[in-house]
């Protein structure tokens, strides 16, 4: 098993989808970091559903508790124990799902390697509700960044064949929270509230893509050759339940283009090496060289849908019909916006402090 990550600052998740809670251990947090309740409660919240944006009927109140690791308002240095109990779990409606591995998900391979053993309601350990423990220790790197000026925020590019082409004055995480779909183009984010709320009529599911940027970044950060930052990166976006595909700035469109094109100009602004655009998406042989991170994951539909669809029973070996009754997203796009945003900060956070730019004792 591998529920924790990070090499200074470590992130231990634990809980799954209908257990008792759902929560991380953050190991290496730094003593001094002044951090209330408040801020973590915020960032998860922003992960909640958003009405009409698809979201499930499951309406958890996530109260984060500090178990440990926090006195007064700051660090102590010890571990940061957080987690937010399950209220609203149903596990009624995934009693028939034992024997008949549902098309989509991790039920087979689960039995696979956990035997009968594994906790199959509402996905256990394969759920995206785990992702909740993500946001939290998110906001604990956050505020960490946040002493080198750093900003992350994420938002909707694409759901379906709909894609946004918003401007970067837009993309600020207060003009994005402001969007059902977590989306900068608000014309764009109309026509993809139309879709969720199509397919959702159909029974039926859709993804999408995130875009997130870093900005302020210090340059240096990755630790070539197996741990480069864009690596390290998307180990992180793939620890995240339905994500498919990973790429940093032109990405998969680089295929396409010349050096002549691809290759990023460099410019001396204001002191300051700058290149000219940022097809490299901020980092440059594994290491961040200045320029914000750009990254895109592209999430696949939600698996849970109401189609009848087929699959095979695993006791009697016989084919049959299932449709599930469960709670589930239509489109977990916009929900999985705020936890690219928490997996990216924890990343860089893991990497400041191996290159010494966070110190042991935040004063």
């Amino acid at each position: 098993m591998s529920n924790s990550f990070g090499t200074q600052f470590v992130v231990t998740s634990f809980g799954e989808s209908h257990g008792k809670c759902v929560g991380v251990v953050i190991d290496g947090c730094p003593a001094g970091l002044p951090i209330g309740l408040d801020e973590i409660q915020t960032e998860v919240d922003r992960r909640k559903p958003q009405g009409s944006a698809g979201g499930t009927a499951r309406r958890e109140e996530d109260r984060v508790e500090v178990l440990s690791g926090i006195l007064n308002g700051r660090s102590t240095g010890a571990p940061i124990c957080l987690l937010a109990w399950n209220k609203d779990a149903d596990s009624s409606a995934y009693s028939e799902v034992i024997s008949v591995p549902r098309p989509g998900h991790a039920d087979y391979t689960a039995f696979l390697k956990y035997g009968k053993y594994n906790d199959f309601r509402g996905g256990g350990r394969f759920s995206g509700r785990i992702t909740a423990g993500f946001v939290m220790a998110g906001a604990i790197a956050r505020k960490l960044l946040s002493l080198h000026g750093v900003e992350i925020i994420a938002h909707t590019l694409q759901i379906g064949d709909i894609k946004a082409e918003p401007h970067a004055a837009d993309i600020t995480r207060r003009k994005i929270d402001k969007s059902p779909v977590r989306c900068a183009d608000p014309a764009a984010a109309q026509k993809m509230i139309k879709l969720i709320q199509a397919v959702q009529r159909e029974a039926d599911s859709i993804g999408g893509i995130v875009e997130v940027l870093a900005l302020n970044v210090p340059g240096g950060l990755g630790e070539p050759v197996f741990d480069t930052l864009e690596g390290e990166l998307s180990k992180a976006f793939f620890a995240i339940p339905a994500a498919r595909g990973v790429e940093f700035g032109a990405g998969f469109g680089a295929a396409t283009m010349k050096g002549s094109q691809h290759n990023d100009l460099f410019s001396m602004k204001n002191r300051k090496l700058v290149t000219l655009t940022n097809h490299a998406g901020g980092v440059s042989g594994g290491l961040s060289n200045g320029m914000p991170i750009v990254a895109r994951v592209a999430f696949k539909p939600t698996a849970s849908i109401g189609k009848s669809q087929k699959t095979t029973n695993l006791e009697t070996g016989k084919s049959v019909d299932l449709s599930l009754s469960g709670r589930h997203d239509s489109c977990i796009v916009p929900r999985a916006a705020p936890v690219v945003e928490a997996m990216t900060a924890m990343v860089l956070c893991d990497y400041a402090q191996r290159a010494g730019l966070i110190g042991r004792i935040i004063s």
